[in-house]
């Protein structure tokens, strides 16, 4: 069974630190890139981070420089580092392959806020 299972999420204050993890199961891990997704509350949801089999990232412009897209494929396990947070990094995180998708995961909350 193909599965997404993100942690690591919580409530920190601005210019605050978390580390966000999505163990993958029921499939190659190693065999495909890998991304983080937020959706914000009313928002569409977005891609942060991506990560390729080879280990090279990609960022969106809006998190550039904080965050940090890794990937351990003895684990089957993707992170997402993210440093000097901002409110406007407040929402569901979810990891998924960018292609092809498969189903999304439960996600982990985000909320910076003090």
């Amino acid at each position: 069974q193909v599965q997404l299972v993100e942690s690591g999420g919580g409530l920190v204050q601005p210019g605050g630190s978390l580390r966000l993890s999505c163990a993958a199961s029921g499939y190659i891990f190693d065999l495909y890139a890998m991304g983080w997704y937020r959706q914000a509350s009313g928002k569409e949801r977005e891609l942060v981070a991506t990560i390729t089999m080879e280990g090279n990232t990609n960022y969106a412009d809006s998190v550039k420089g904080r965050f940090t897209i890794s990937r351990d494929n003895a684990k089957n396990t993707v992170y997402l580092q993210m440093n000097s947070l901002k409110p406007e990094d407040t929402a569901v995180y979810y990891c998924n392959r960018p292609r092809p998708m498969i189903n999304w995961g439960q996600g982990t909350q985000v909320t910076v806020s003090s």
